[in-house]
């Protein structure tokens, strides 16, 4: 996992721009592919929202591509409760 704090500026779903945070980025063995986690701090019945996205690690594109399966889901809820897990077993 690479924990960055990087802000980067997008086009929305509605094609305004807008500024979201980098959460984090992980690379997924089963799928061989690269996840940006990030989120723009809205808050969606009481939790912030969070999207995911396949970038490219190597930089030579930076088109955000669109998460199409639920292998793909499932491999990113599965990071993202592992997370959860540790940062509950630090505290």
């Amino acid at each position: 996992m690479d924990t960055n704090n990087s802000i980067f500026t997008a086009k929305d779903s509605t094609g305004k721009n807008t500024s979201y945070e980098i959460i984090f980025k992980f690379d997924s063995e089963e799928t061989k592919k690269s996840y940006l986690v990030y989120t723009d701090h809205s808050m969606e019945k009481g939790k912030m929202k969070v999207y995911a996205n396949i970038y490219d690690k190597t930089g030579r594109s930076k088109e955000l591509l669109p998460i199409k399966t639920e292998e793909e889901w499932n491999t990113i809820e599965a990071f993202l409760s592992k997370l959860e897990r540790e940062i509950h077993e630090e505290n």
